[in-house]
């Protein structure tokens, strides 16, 4: 039986989202409040110059081409999608590692840092294409709502994997503290530090190394553009500017929304905004999860994001590079576990004009800086201004380049703008982390469990942060509707 539902928010879960449920036959509406759609995904474009607000890796792409071919499409009905070679550089303090874009070359460079590396590294890559195959096919595609879920013939036989950390596996393979470094880096998108990330997360390194790094040729919004298309052709609603005040319930059911002062009948609602946030669209009595327990959680970092136009082309840069040229260790644990504005900040440098002309004018360069730091922070103009001085004076030294006199424009953002625009919880940039203890059933449910015709998905519930894990939060969550309400 068809029913009607309201989607708040139009993030990559959302719209993933939208489109399952308007394939089963329901009429679906997006209610997003702000004037975009794509959720933290969205793009800045000015004077010529294109930026992702948000996500920049594109990782795991036969998640996406899944997606699309259960609607009958490919990736490529929509954007070009070229892989990156090299795929990044890591900049240290003496020397740069290069990756490149299959396995052969990555031996290559571990072989010129530390001889005789490249053996443990394939046999450490192999075992985690082994974590992926499992958690891509089996773990992901549960709705967490047992811990039964994680029973299986395969994760039985590798159950000491959920136990053990990616930070002591890596460690007892590698010596070298840069290829330490360069294999600790990816599950920095999973939002906790390698030390409390269960090895089995591996498979980010072989969606790492052996997937490789794309780059949808416009920039990451093409793949927002592509499922808002995909949406609207299935008949899906997506109203703009539209923020959503209230979650109607009545007689402990979800009934309407209350949008811009007007109420939306529904009857299901899924939000696919930050879930903290959501719950405070109920009254009280109807919120599944205290104030205390989401002080308890492990959140994933926040982020100062700097977007800058420069009126030249950069030398001795790539697509994407990582400035590791300070202690890893020490800045993890400014985030993690004693909260403060580090004192050497790590940083991630985006250049997307360096493979993709259209992003910036042309003998100009598209540059989008970041820095990882603990959510609910002290966010000024003055502290702003005072990282990126770090930051630049940093970038300049390794590169062996002056760049300052060539910055035709630069924007911020950080915690304040994540709240303001995304209502996100403490101003994380990534959702909740997945640790041991909030993975999989241990995180909060795709379900209510006091409303009955209330569902969330997105990054703070199963399967957790990244983007590929959203399109799958989407599916599930539809899934879920389907099950429960048809």
């Amino acid at each position: 039986m068809s029913k009607t539902i309201s989607i708040i928010g139009s993030g990559f879960s959302a719209l993933s989202a939208s489109c399952y449920l308007a394939q089963a036959g329901h009429k679906v509406s997006i209610f997003e409040k702000n004037s975009t759609v794509g959720g933290r995904a969205r793009q800045l474009v000015k004077d010529g110059f294109t930026f992702d607000i948000g996500p920049s890796w594109y990782w795991m792409p036969d998640i996406f081409e899944k997606f699309f071919n259960d609607f009958g499409k490919s990736t490529s009905d929509y954007y070009q999608l070229d892989k990156l070679s090299p795929a990044y550089k890591i900049f240290f303090s003496d020397e740069v590692i290069t990756i490149g874009d299959h396995m052969d070359q990555i031996c290559e460079e571990f072989e010129r840092i530390e001889e005789g590396s490249s053996r443990p590294l394939r046999k450490f890559i192999s075992q985690a294409q082994d974590h992926y195959d499992i958690a891509i096919n089996k773990v992901v595609l549960k709705p967490g709502l047992s811990p039964f879920e994680l029973v299986t013939k395969e994760t039985i036989t590798r159950v000491d994997r959920f136990f053990k950390t990616i930070s002591s596996e890596v460690r007892k393979n590698f010596k070298n503290p840069k290829l330490i470094s360069t294999l600790e880096f990816p599950v920095l998108f999973l939002g906790a530090k390698p030390s409390q990330t269960p090895s089995f997360y591996s498979f980010m390194n072989f969606a790492d190394f052996g997937l490789g790094t794309w780059h949808p040729k416009g920039g990451m919004y093409e793949i927002i553009k592509a499922m808002k298309a995909l949406a609207e052709s299935l008949g899906v609603t997506i109203c703009t500017n539209s923020n959503v005040e209230k979650i109607v319930v009545e007689n402990a059911r979800s009934t309407a929304i209350v949008v811009n002062g007007n109420t939306i009948v529904s009857d299901i609602v899924l939000s696919g905004a930050d879930y903290h946030h959501s719950e405070t669209l109920l009254d009280t009595k109807y919120r599944q999860y205290s104030e205390s327990y989401w002080e308890k959680r492990t959140f994933a970092p926040s982020s100062l994001l700097f977007y800058v136009g420069f009126s030249k082309k950069l030398n001795h840069i790539e697509h994407h590079n990582l400035f590791f040229d300070t202690n890893f260790e020490t800045h993890a644990e400014d985030i993690y576990d004693n909260p403060k504005w580090p004192d050497n900040p790590l940083f991630y440098v985006n250049f997307p004009s360096v493979t993709d002309e259209s992003m910036a004018p042309k003998d100009c360069e598209t540059g989008f800086f970041l820095i990882p730091i603990a959510p609910g922070l002290e966010d000024t103009a003055e502290l702003r201004e005072q990282y990126f001085d770090i930051i630049i004076n940093r970038f300049e030294s390794l590169t062996g380049q002056t760049v300052r006199d060539n910055i035709l424009f630069k924007e911020s953002y950080c915690v304040n703008d994540f709240i303001e625009d995304y209502n996100s919880y403490k101003g994380n940039a990534y959702g909740m982390a997945n640790t041991l203890m909030q993975t999989a059933f241990l995180r909060p449910k795709l379900k209510s469990k006091k409303v009955d015709g209330l569902y969330f998905t997105g990054q703070l519930t199963v399967p957790g942060p990244g983007v590929p894990p959203s399109l799958i939060s989407g599916k599930l969550a539809a899934e879920l509707i389907h099950k429960n309400e048809v």
